[in-house]
């Protein structure tokens, strides 16, 4: 289908900070002689620069290419030839070496595998734990095709943060992503919560593909209802002319509106702003989950 919108000008608010210096080459020569993937270079984050030179970043492992091919994703689509079972020391190597305080893992789609990676996510938590203890650690799964036997693989490992995103609302998610489905991504955020009721679930929602304002709030109200507590919300850019065009750009006044309903509604955690991603502030999340946690357990006494 051909993308025939007319493209919208990027407003003054969407800016990126082009900062490579000592930090960042550090970090991008560890990952480049560990053979890692990071999201932060294959999604074309436009906070790498900042993250980075912070020395935080967000792993992607099982391979740089992924079975399915979402309209508003930069990663490389195909049938994946990589299947690393030494990547979770690798990573763990790398995590160590940047001296991480959390640790954000995400990965591409495996629909060929049959647990869709799901065992090295939870090997690749078990490493990072080994060699850091007092890092926290984040992962941000695909569906897995709505096998609960993989979840619960990645939930036993015991994450601080579950993290899957819905992308966008449930109009639109069909056009924007590919064989997810908005469903089943909430049964996902649900079960998890099912399976280990103390681990803060959290997902992500991108804006500018043409969703509506009210079509957000019920997006927010979907994802309390499976009891998700960190939402992050953010602007969609568009990675190349191949990809969805932006249909609105959010001035920063309309995401803090955004986040004000957002809290309102009982997340413990709202990120929200044109730049934000998953895992922006991802450090501060995990701190917020723990607060809104205690408060539930002083008032459960």
């Amino acid at each position: 289908m051909t993308n025939r919108t007319a493209k919208q000008p990027k407003p003054d608010w969407i800016k990126i900070k082009l900062t490579t210096g000592e930090d960042y080459q550090e970090i991008k020569g560890m990952m480049r002689s560990k053979t890692l993937h990071t999201v932060c270079e294959e999604a074309r984050c436009p906070n790498i620069y900042e993250c980075w030179a912070n020395r935080t970043a967000t792993f992607m492992i099982l391979g740089d290419i992924c079975t399915r091919a979402c309209r508003f994703c930069a990663v490389n689509t195909g049938l994946p030839t990589e299947l690393d079972l030494l990547e979770p020391e690798r990573v763990a190597e790398a995590a160590e070496g940047m001296m991480l305080k959390h640790c954000v893992v995400t990965s591409v789609a495996r629909d060929d595998l049959k647990d869709g990676g799901a065992q090295i996510f939870a090997e690749t938590v078990a490493a990072i734990r080994k060699r850091l203890p007092l890092c926290s650690v984040e992962v941000l799964i695909p569906d897995f095709l709505g096998d609960r036997g993989s979840l619960e693989i990645v939930m036993n490992s015991n994450p601080d943060i579950l993290n899957h995103n819905i992308e966008t609302v449930e109009r639109m998610s069909d056009r924007v992503r590919a064989r997810a489905k908005y469903r089943r991504s909430l049964e996902l955020l649900r079960r998890a919560k099912e399976i280990k009721p103390d681990i803060p679930t959290k997902s992500s929602i991108m804006l500018g593909v043409g969703e509506e304002w009210g079509e957000i709030l019920q997006a927010m109200d979907d994802l309390r209802a499976a009891d998700c507590d960190i939402l992050t919300l953010g602007q969609y850019l568009q990675p190349s002319p191949k990809h969805l065009n932006v249909e609105k750009y959010y001035p920063p006044e309309e995401f803090a509106m955004l986040k004000e309903e957002g809290m309102k509604r009982g997340f413990s955690h709202v990120e929200a702003g044109p730049l934000v991603r998953s895992s922006y502030h991802a450090h501060d999340q995990v701190k917020s989950a723990a607060v809104a946690r205690e408060a539930r357990s002083v008032s459960q006494a």
